[in-house]
């Protein structure tokens, strides 16, 4: 029975593999629940799962967790993750938000330890550092994005093969079509109604403003070792074909299904099996004359073009572009700033930083903490 340790229990991905968790009591236990600060429902995880340990983010909740299950090692912030990362599991899911991932991340690869990857942040601010720690560890990084996971497919049994493309497919967001006039008026409720997936709060808006495309474009160049200009992004509002790889000789292999993201999430903590489920199947006859693709309008999702340019330019640039990007998706979010002022200001910050190389964790993470200061005055 495989151990799997969950960093974000409560978030989106986080239920969702203990459905899938839950629906396989024969090959998988919980050996670790952690969340921020939705704690009754950790309680209800608690219950049914009863974890060896728990991370919470505040000191005061982990002492009233203690008081009630005194038989659970509990614990709080980032020793709590650090710890949990290291401990005694089979597998660790990455499904924290942002930034808070990377540490994490960096401590389970040093172990060696197989981990279910869902939190993109952590390679856009790490990638260099995090993918050279799971090679010298022998640790494993095993896709949970629906992008990432079908690319991750389709290069099954195909080894050695040379990529000419990565096609990287994206639903649009609520927004496509959009004029960049048409933009500045909507709204938090409008931003967080994606069209196809059910997300998180930040995942949401960064789907809306198309940043979580760029993010996983990022994401993919290190994942997979393809150049960032041969990763492109195929919009496909239908959400049907997940990704795709063409190889030198022009043929595309794509992966297809569904949008349920316990799909992937099985497979990652399965893997190299596939679980039997019971989820709705794709009836190819309903889609017959409904599969779409189109380019993603990069004058109008600023957010994408920026990605690639923070590829390109490497070093501390996509450090920057992240940690601006989530201070200005949250003052949105908190009603301080308007929808395009996100990619207005994250370029802003883009231009006046001097980019440094060969960074360490520490120089990530102080990196990381002087422009989210820097964006916070521009605010």
């Amino acid at each position: 029975m495989k151990k799997i340790a969950i960093l974000g229990s409560t978030g989106s991905i986080g239920t969702q593999a203990l459905d899938v968790i839950g629906s396989n009591p024969d090959k998988f236990s919980v050996s670790v629940l952690s969340c921020a600060r939705k704690i009754d429902l950790l309680e209800e995880q608690i219950k049914k799962f009863n974890p060896e340990r728990v991370v919470v983010d505040l000191e005061s909740d982990a002492v009233n967790l203690m008081k009630k299950y005194p038989h659970i090692d509990v614990s709080f912030g980032m020793e709590g993750l650090i710890s949990a990362s290291e401990g005694d599991s089979d597998m660790v899911l990455n499904s924290l938000v942002g930034m808070l991932g990377l540490v994490p991340t960096y401590h389970a690869a040093k172990k060696g330890k197989a981990i279910a990857f869902a939190n993109k942040e952590t390679l856009v601010s790490g990638g260099e550092l995090i993918m050279k720690t799971v090679s010298e560890n022998g640790a494993k990084l095993l896709p949970v994005d629906s992008e990432h996971s079908a690319i991750f497919q389709c290069l099954e049994g195909n080894e050695g093969r040379k990529v000419r493309r990565i096609l990287l497919t994206a639903s649009g967001g609520p927004f496509r079509g959009f004029t960049r006039e048409a933009l500045k008026n909507v709204t938090r409720e409008q931003a967080l109604a994606h069209p196809k997936w059910n997300m998180g709060a930040k995942i949401s808006i960064d789907s809306a403003t198309m940043m979580n495309k760029g993010l996983e474009v990022i994401e993919a160049r290190w994942l997979f070792d393809v150049p960032g200009d041969d990763i492109e992004i195929v919009v496909h509002p239908q959400s049907i074909v997940h990704s795709m790889v063409e190889f030198e000789d022009k043929s595309v292999i794509a992966q297809l299904g569904m949008p349920d993201m316990r799909g992937p999430i099985g497979l990652a903590l399965s893997y190299p099996e596939r679980l039997p489920n019971d989820y709705t199947p794709l009836d190819f006859f309903s889609y017959a004359n409904n599969l779409t693709f189109e380019k993603p309008d990069r004058s109008v999702f600023t957010c994408i073009e920026m990605a690639y340019d923070v590829l390109r330019e490497g070093g501390s640039a996509p450090v920057a572009l992240n940690a601006a990007n989530e201070v200005l998706v949250a003052a949105f979010l908190a009603g301080k700033i308007k929808f395009t002022d996100i990619q207005d200001n994250i370029k802003r910050i883009l231009d006046s930083h001097n980019c440094k190389y060969n960074l360490s964790l520490e120089d990530i993470l102080e990196t990381d903490r002087e422009i989210r200061e820097k964006t916070k005055e521009l605010i």
